[in-house]
Parts: structure tokens; sequence; C-alpha cells
């Protein structure tokens, strides 16, 4: 199976050369992407497949549920060198409709280490309780807490020093929350975004 993986990537990239001969010299020479995605991990979201973007377009962090931790050092370290070398313009919390780490988080269940991640869900479901609780459908509102918890996260983001920094030294940055539909394949917008 593995062996697979390399040769489709090896069809890949002389599909690449073929179509452009300097395709991988001039990806090799720059990075520039102007977007920075914080998404899910979920290996059926992935960022560069559903934007339509090449590789070296988009810079990426994915964790279980796209959460911002503000005391993570990974998403940190990602957040501050997209801001301060790559100069993004824009960041996209973008999650996913039907999310199993959201999922996870309120089934009631212990799944361990994981169950600490999470707890950034946890606090968005309590915060909203009341209006989550008159959703009768499950997956609505499961679906909802998705949707709540970009919100969240685009809060956070807005709030962290290195986004701060930025805007008060004038940069044009925009934070984004998007959510991906696994049914149908559609991004939306849910027009909870920052900028300065």
């Amino acid at each position: 199976m593995l062996s697979d993986l390399l040769q489709h990537n090896m069809r890949w990239a002389t599909q690449k050369r073929q179509a452009d001969p300097n395709y991988f010299e001039r990806l090799a020479a720059l990075q520039q992407p102007e977007y920075l995605w914080i998404g899910c991990s979920d290996s059926r979201v992935p960022a560069n497949v559903i934007t339509g973007l090449e590789p070296g377009e988009v810079f990426v962090h994915r964790n279980v549920a796209n959460l911002v931790h503000r005391g993570d050092l990974n998403i940190l370290s990602v957040l501050e060198f997209a801001v301060e070398t790559l100069q993004v313009k824009h960041i996209i919390v973008c999650g996913h409709y039907n999310c199993g780490g959201v999922r996870a988080a309120m089934d009631g269940h212990q799944h361990g280490l994981i169950d600490h991640w999470l707890q950034p869900v946890r606090d968005t479901a309590d915060e909203h309780r009341d209006a989550l609780e008159k959703i009768i459908d499950g997956d609505r509102r499961l679906n909802r807490l998705c949707e709540l918890s970009i919100k969240a996260q685009v809060d956070g983001l807005a709030r962290t020093p290195i986004v701060q920094s930025a805007w008060k030294r004038g940069r044009s940055l925009n934070i984004h929350g998007w959510v991906y539909g696994l049914s149908d394949g559609l991004i939306r917008d849910l027009e909870c975004g920052a900028c300065a």
C-alpha cells in the first residue's frame, strides 16, 4: 500500500513536469502564500484540494477540531511564522460539519488525552447551551456547535498578541471563519471574521 503512494507521487510529479517543465523549480524557489489555513486534521478536508489552490499558495496548520489553543506552541509558532515571515494577508479557520472531534467532545465518553484538547469545544457548548438545546435534531445541533466553535476560534485568534501586534503596526491581516460541508463539498463563510 505504501508503494502505491510512491507510485501515485511519481505519476503526479511526471504529469506536473509534462504540463509545466519549470513547475518544481518555481515552487522550490519561493514560498509566498497569501493564506494561512487553520483546519481540522480530518483526512476528508484537505485545504489545497477543496479550495483549488496549488502547493505553495496556502500555508497549512491542521489539528483535531481546528482549535486555536493560545497556549499551544505549535499553532503559535505556525501563526507567528505565517504572519511575520510569510506575511500572509488572510487567516482562514475552517472547520467542517459532522466533525468527529466536536462529536467526541460532546459524547460523554472519556477518550484520553484528546479530552483535554477538546475542552474549548465543551466550553463553547456551555456558553451556548440554551440555544443548542432548542435544536432537536442531534446532527443539526452538532453542526451548529461546529459553527459556534469556529467563531470562537476566530475570536480567540484575533486576541492573540501575534495578531494584535501585526494590526498595531498597520498590517493588512484578515481572519475568516469558514465551514466545509462533507455532504456537498461546499465551503460556507460564517461571516464572523476579524480585521484591524
